[in-house]
């Protein structure tokens, strides 16, 4: 019996699996909290095994619902972002939709006690303003429309600044219209003359103001051999 005990130690069974290391473990429980979010399901439930497809809209409500949280996992919306989707997808017209119907909205169709509203209080309350959208249309066809408004969007990042061609701008800024003491500020090309241009300065090569053969003399003495300036 011990002989036998020894010989299976020596010669391991080949369909035995190696034993895994912690990372690996971790890593593979990451990948299966992502599959089963990403098919609805949650880890020990009876969930489908099927992949479920997400479509345009539901992408849509995830990258709107973890704008500006990067601890959201996508399945529930605030009503900060709610109003963003409002806004930049074009739901909000300013005529019918107005910025006060989207937060009414919103709190019609969230719990109670919640602060976020799930993908399908989401589809309740555009249903809502569908109705108020597409007054002309049923409930189907309206309610259609604003998915269309939202399918494939994403939201818009704020804070870039662009430049604005005017001609306001451009009329203030030509050094070539200045006048008075201003005038004085630039040269001919338009270039600022720093200090010169904002104080005034003693005139100490000796020349008599405004002369404008200054400097001439000495250029004439350089030019002569056996000649030094005096």
């Amino acid at each position: 019996m011990e002989e036998f005990r020894v010989q299976t130690a020596k010669h391991p069974v080949p369909n035995s699996s190696p034993m895994r290391s912690h990372s690996e473990q971790s890593r593979e429980h990451a990948a299966k909290r992502l599959s089963t979010a990403s098919n609805g399901t949650s880890d020990g439930g009876a969930g489908s095994k099927t992949p479920v497809e997400i479509t345009a809209l539901e992408e849509s409500f995830r990258r709107f619902a973890i704008h500006g949280d990067t601890r959201a996992a996508g399945k529930e919306m605030n009503g900060k972002n709610w109003s963003k989707l409002c806004k930049d997808c074009g739901v909000i017209d300013g005529k019918s939709i107005t910025l006060t119907d989207v937060d009414i909205v919103f709190s019609k169709v969230k719990n109670k006690s919640s602060r976020t509203i799930t993908y399908s209080q989401f589809k309740d309350a555009l249903g809502e303003l569908a109705s108020k959208r597409f007054k002309e249309k049923s409930s189907e066809d309206a309610a259609r429309e604003v998915h269309r408004l939202i399918e494939g969007k994403s939201p818009v990042i704020s804070g870039v600044t662009r430049a604005v061609a005017s001609p306001t701008v451009s009329r203030l800024t030509d050094t070539t219209k200045f006048t008075g003491s201003h005038k004085e500020r630039f040269d001919e090309t338009g270039r600022g003359k720093g200090k010169a241009g904002r104080v005034e300065m003693a005139d100490t090569s000796g020349y008599v103001s405004g002369y404008k053969h200054a400097g001439s003399y000495e250029k004439k003495v350089q030019g002569k051999p056996g000649q030094k300036p005096m």
